[in-house]
């Protein structure tokens, strides 16, 4: 999948023309600062029509994430509940 990187200020200005990259089948990414903040992509290339190893490369590709290959590790719990109510059930409560 191509990708094409712009700033904020060329995107605001040159609008018509990455839309029609868009168009052709090519992901804009749009930067603030050189970070990227946010992708327009042709329809049918949405979240909704890509399973999760394509969206998860899309993210690595862009820098959006990175990922050593290995799983992550079990950590312990930051809290300990009293009782015998889960935090579902405390949340609930709360929530009432």
């Amino acid at each position: 999948m191509a990708q094409a990187l712009v700033s904020i200020r060329e995107l605001k200005s040159r609008l018509s023309h990455y839309l029609r990259l868009t168009r052709k089948g090519e992901s804009v990414v749009i930067t603030d600062h050189g970070v990227p903040i946010g992708r327009i992509v042709p329809m049918g290339q949405d979240r909704a029509g890509q399973d999760l190893g394509a969206r998860l490369a899309a993210m690595r590709d862009t820098g959006l994430a990175q990922w050593s290959g290995q799983k992550l590790s079990r950590r312990k719990p930051v809290a300990k509940l009293l009782g015998r109510k889960t935090v579902a059930q405390l949340l609930v409560d709360d929530r009432e």
